[in-house]
């Protein structure tokens, strides 16, 4: 498909460049497959407790029965409102198995945020973790919410710690002010462990179209605007795990292990979880980024394969515990959501004793995966990397794109390939917008070099425009980071009344620094930092932190809509 694209020259010797036929099966029967493989080997591992895939297969037939059992059909929406657990996962597949559309959901959402999404997707039945019940309830009946099956993190521990755990929980509850139980008395919903112990009518597999029927919504757009929910097939989904793991050649199927730590409800996370199950490797699994645990889990359960985000390394860079933990298992780690200074991957090999960490990327869209530096062969600084196994791109022209440009120009990267959705959901306009031609239109600009490698300058919406020329957020951050002091930075475009916009960057120091901004203008202004004068900051603010989405990824529409309420506030002074 792709053999006349520059990127052939470039393509590691280890991977293969096609995996076509791809496997007409839905999600379900990728993970039974493994079952049949691998039914001893260990499939999840949650704080030392073990599921097999033999009994992990066991446990999804069981609550699909549960699901059958209260109302889903074919096609229904299933909440998942779970942290990373043994349930998340169990749920996920028993939707697949019989046909039913996992619909995950962020447990830190606010009411609002919620609200919407599941009003969106039209979900009926919901499977909710007790402690992030309280937020869920006061939408539930709005929503419409008929059916809620609830669990406990403890569900899935080994003793003592499910004895041991709900005094620490309970202790947090009343620091925090929070109510204990967090699920009420008389309140409306079913006990997972009540309704797995009476489940025995395990009903048949359903029969679906793996490239038309959808496996899962997963909502994006909420760095940009409302969100959207991306109908991602069973076909994407397998499909592009199958890319995924072309790219580690190094990994035995059956043997190896991933750190799933990036939450499942993205699809990051979940690429990696249909990854892992789909090769037989073991889930090491945390409900959410704590330091300590990571390293724990990491040396514990020897893990192989590391997905994960700039501020995952960057925590682990500068850890003295770091040091304290065997992390020689480590074969390869993959960094998206957002750049990822290369000072970070350098340092990251020297902590852990030589793990490689390399830069992909990705959007929901397309499952998400669909480019990564190579594990082995030649990586560049900045650079996305080549495109994945039949994955064709092109950049095109911001103001026609019908034009493709060659290399070294900059324009809308645009996608191919097996792992692109279907659409969004109930949103023909937009979906017709973002797939035009059978190309998926991603929103970045990237540009593309002679030897097919990618770099993301920025997205179109968040491109800034000073004086009618183009600035990229991105850039102009790259340059920022360079300087020893700097932690994290974000920059955006405020209006201006000569110039039309301006830029203005939010900076986070590394804690015992101290900086000025007369100290980092004269630093951008240097010749070496390669910024023209519209390009470096006007206005420069310090903070202690930057608003983040739960995988690291800075909000700047955040950034901006404060912005944009402290001049309106002032002007109305």
């Amino acid at each position: 498909m792709t053999d006349h694209r520059p990127w052939f020259a470039s393509w590691p010797a280890d991977v293969p460049t096609t995996l076509e036929p791809y496997p007409e099966i839905s999600a379900f029967e990728y993970l039974r497959r493994s079952a049949e493989r691998f039914g001893d080997r260990p499939a999840t591992a949650f704080f030392g407790k073990r599921l097999t895939y033999r009994e992990l297969l066991r446990q999804v037939e069981r609550f699909s029965a549960v699901l059958v059992l209260l109302g889903v059909r074919q096609r229904d929406r299933v909440g998942l409102l779970l942290p990373n657990c043994p349930q998340f996962v169990i749920a996920w597949y028993a939707c697949q198995r019989i046909g039913a559309i996992a619909v995950a959901n962020n447990p830190l959402y606010t009411q609002r945020e919620l609200e919407h999404q599941l009003t969106d997707a039209g979900v009926e039945v919901m499977v909710v973790l007790d402690q992030v019940y309280e937020n869920f309830g006061k939408v539930r009946d709005a929503v419409g919410i008929r059916e809620v099956v609830a669990t406990k993190i403890t569900d899935a521990m080994r003793f003592p710690l499910n004895v041991l755990a709900p005094l620490k929980f309970r202790r947090e509850a009343r620091h925090e002010h929070k109510p204990w139980p967090p699920i009420p008395e008389g309140a409306r919903v079913r006990w997972w462990s009540d309704l797995m112990r009476r489940a025995e009518l395990i009903p048949p597999v359903a029969d679906v179209d793996p490239r038309r029927d959808p496996a899962a919504f997963v909502y994006t757009g909420g760095t940009t605007g409302s969100s959207k929910g991306a109908m991602l097939s069973h076909f994407n989904l397998v499909a592009n795990a199958l890319q995924a793991r072309a790219l580690f050649s190094e990994v035995i199927d059956g043997e190896d292990s991933i750190l799933c730590v990036l939450p499942f409800f993205h699809s990051f996370g979940l690429v990696a979880m249909n990854l892992g199950l789909g090769h037989g490797l073991k889930l090491a699994m945390l409900p959410r980024f704590d330091l300590k645990l990571t390293l724990k889990e990491l040396a514990r359960e020897r893990v192989t394969l590391f997905p994960g985000v700039p501020r995952l390394y960057i925590a682990l860079n500068e850890s003295p515990l770091t040091a304290k933990y065997d992390l020689k298992s480590l074969k390869a780690c993959i960094s998206g959501a957002s750049p990822l200074p290369q000072a970070v991957a350098d340092r990251f090999a020297e902590v852990t004793g030589g793990a490689q960490v390399v830069e992909g990327y990705g959007l929901t869209e397309a499952s998400p995966v669909t480019h990564v530096n190579p594990i082995k062969g030649r990586r560049k600084e900045g650079s996305i990397g080549l495109p994945i196994p039949d994955t064709d791109c092109r950049i095109v022209s911001l103001d026609d794109p019908d034009r493709e440009l060659p290399p070294g120009e900059r324009g809308e990267l645009c996608i191919k390939g097996p792992q692109v959705m279907l659409g969004y959901w109930r949103r023909p306009d937009a979906t017709a917008e973002a797939i035009r031609n059978g190309w998926l239109h991603t929103g970045d600009v990237a540009v593309m070099d002679p030897d097919g490698y990618f770099r993301i300058v920025d997205r179109i919406k968040e491109l800034i425009l000073v004086s009618g020329f183009n600035v990229y957020p991105t850039e102009i951050e790259e340059v920022i980071y360079r300087h020893p002091k700097v932690l994290k930075v974000s920059v955006v475009g405020v209006p201006d009344e000569v110039t039309g916009e301006r830029v203005k960057a939010f900076v986070v120091p590394r804690p015992g620094e101290t900086l000025t901004a007369e100290e980092l203008d004269a630093f951008c202004r240097d010749p070496a930092s390669g910024l023209a004068g519209y390009r470096v900051p006007k206005e420069w603010e310090f903070r202690e932190s930057l608003p983040e989405t739960l995988i690291g990824k800075v909000l700047r529409r955040v950034l901006l809509e404060e912005e944009l309420q402290k001049r309106r506030a002032a002007g109305s002074a």
